[in-house]
């Protein structure tokens, strides 16, 4: 088997197999492509068992030193997504019996660390009251802020609702996040307030539950699906209400989905029980925001340190 079949197979496997959302077999085509390009200019390849760890350092080499047309060079966590996207290959190559690499031999560079960007109650409470609610576009935003911070919703989570999917009596539904993952969310009495007043607004029966209102109407068919917001359409009205509030901190959707966990570690809230409202695989993947939220440290700090 030739290495881009054996690629082809691998994506096939992931939309089949795994059931991975077309962005995520987007990215992974994108970052095994920049691999086959890279072994064609080097050292072209008949078959995956050529994949050698001389081969590795060389592309690891030739991804720390890319560069663009435009000079844009690929950051640290771009290089190690090529490097995960070639290792998830190299395991599906060995569980098919083909022989390859081990892809344990291909180590991860050492990340840089992120600063967590979060919001405090004062600075969500600024943000919350930017949308101009007289009219029903300014509703929808003030939804979308509302059932974002309560919720800790992935912005390509909050876009795929219905209508018809989210039971504001109950205050609670179901999604399937990243990964097939399904989970329940739960909703703040003040966002199903507002939900319901930009409902009530709304003149149509369409199945989405968040509508653009620029543009051209008569696109729309008769469920709506053409008028339904994009994420980058929810990334620029949160953009848009951050800059009209003038906070010092630039957050993005993912930004309310730091505050929402953050506000409620900050509370007391079990850590497992967020992990399971933020749909997190690992738990170490929710342990990032314990840094910032301990009370016990800021005690301490109070008590022991000299003034």
């Amino acid at each position: 088997m030739t290495l881009p079949e054996s690629i082809d197979r691998f994506l096939e496997y992931l939309e089949i197999e795994r059931n991975c959302s077309k962005l995520t077999i987007r990215n992974y085509r994108h970052y095994l492509n920049r691999f086959l390009e890279f072994t064609k200019d080097t050292t072209p390849l008949s078959g995956p068992e050529k994949i050698s760890t001389v081969l590795i350092r060389d592309y690891r080499l030739f991804l720390s030193r890319y560069s663009d047309e435009k000079s844009l060079t690929l950051k640290r966590i771009t290089q190690s997504y090529h490097l995960i996207a070639l290792r998830a290959f190299l395991r599906f190559l060995i569980k098919q019996d083909i022989k390859t690499l081990n892809p344990e031999k291909i180590e991860l560079p050492k990340g840089e660390s992120r600063s967590l960007k979060f919001l405090d109650k004062s600075q969500v409470e600024r943000l919350m009251n930017m949308p101009e609610i007289s009219e029903v576009a300014g509703l929808r935003d003030k939804a979308i802020l509302e059932v974002l911070f309560s919720t800790g919703l992935r912005v390509s989570e909050i876009v795929k609702l219905n209508r018809d999917s989210v039971n504001l009596e109950t205050r609670e539904f179901g999604v399937i996040g990243k990964g097939g993952r399904a989970r329940v969310v739960f909703l703040s009495e003040s966002s199903v307030y507002w939900l319901k007043k930009y409902l009530a607004q709304r003149e149509d029966d369409y199945k989405p539950l968040f509508i653009r209102y620029a543009g051209r109407k008569a696109e729309a068919d008769k469920t709506g699906e053409k008028l339904r917001l994009t994420v980058r359409s929810v990334q620029r009205i949160v953009e848009k209400y951050v800059k009209k509030a003038r906070l010092p901190i630039k957050i993005t959707p993912h930004g309310l989905r730091h505050s929402f966990a953050t506000d409620l570690l900050s509370a007391g809230a079990d850590l497992r029980a967020i992990q399971e409202m933020l749909g997190h695989k690992n738990i170490s993947t929710t342990q990032i925001y314990t840094h910032v939220t301990n009370p016990q440290l800021k005690e301490i700090h109070n008590k022991f340190h000299r003034r």
